[in-house]
């Protein structure tokens, strides 16, 4: 009886379901793929990456303006060989003057003696027919011999006193010498002045007799200049600064 009943329960044993082994995983249902999901975080990615690159450049906004390599002088126009083109931040507030506008600026004056190195803005200029404050502006007619051959609106020259055989006997009194013709009257009357204006005959032919120009000058400078240009007793000379 015991032996049989042994057998039974084994048999009862065999014949139950086999337990999975520890180390072997259960089956997991495949995933659900959502491909409208992934277009919406790439989507997301790109957006937030042009909005950054946006961020940067319009941090960075440049725009080409003029910048003087050299001196130009109260009254004088600027000039190819004195200028050159930096970029500038457009968010500065300064009214820089763009590159593109260069051809007009040369129609200007400076009102004020600016430097090289210097970044032009507008209020720098002024059109040719104004004068600054302390300065004006006289007329001289030269005669042959009296002024540079080469001479043209924007140079800078030194205005002498020159003795005249004609007008210095009846302005002796005004005269430094007393004795016309002498070489003796000669003298500087401005050391530094600007031509504003040149009448030429032509634009490229200078009239051999007589020449009118135009000169802007200290104002302290004016009256002995007048006086000297009515006698016809001024001659100019070119000096550096042109």
């Amino acid at each position: 009886m015991k032996i049989q009943e042994r057998t039974g329960a084994g048999a009862g044993r065999s014949a139950a379901p086999a337990q999975p082994s520890v180390g072997d995983r259960l089956p997991t249902p495949p995933r659900e793929r959502k491909p409208a999901l992934a277009a919406l975080a790439v989507l997301l990615i790109l957006v937030g990456a042009l909005g950054a690159t946006m961020l940067v450049l319009r941090a960075g906004d440049r725009i080409e303006v003029i910048k003087l390599t050299g001196t130009v002088q109260a009254g004088e126009s600027i000039t190819d060989d004195k200028i050159t083109s930096v970029m500038v931040s457009e968010d500065s507030g300064a009214e820089f003057v763009p590159w593109s506008q260069r051809e007009t600026l040369k129609g200007l004056q400076a009102k004020s003696t600016l430097y090289g190195g210097t970044v032009l803005v507008g209020q720098m200029f002024s059109t040719k027919s104004a004068v600054q404050q302390g300065k004006a502006t006289v007329g001289v007619s030269l005669k042959e011999g009296q002024y540079p051959n080469n001479i043209k609106p924007g140079d800078t020259v030194a205005v002498y006193r020159v003795s005249s055989s004609s007008g210095g006997g009846s302005n002796s009194s005004s005269d430094d010498s007393s004795s016309s013709g002498s070489s003796g009257d000669n003298s500087l009357l401005v050391d530094r002045a600007v031509v504003s204006d040149v009448k030429a005959s032509s634009d490229d032919v200078i009239s051999s007799t007589n020449l009118p120009i135009t000169l802007t000058v200290d104002t302290s400078d004016a009256p002995a200049l007048a006086q000297a240009a009515s006698n016809g007793e001024v001659a100019v000379v070119q000096i550096p600064g042109n």
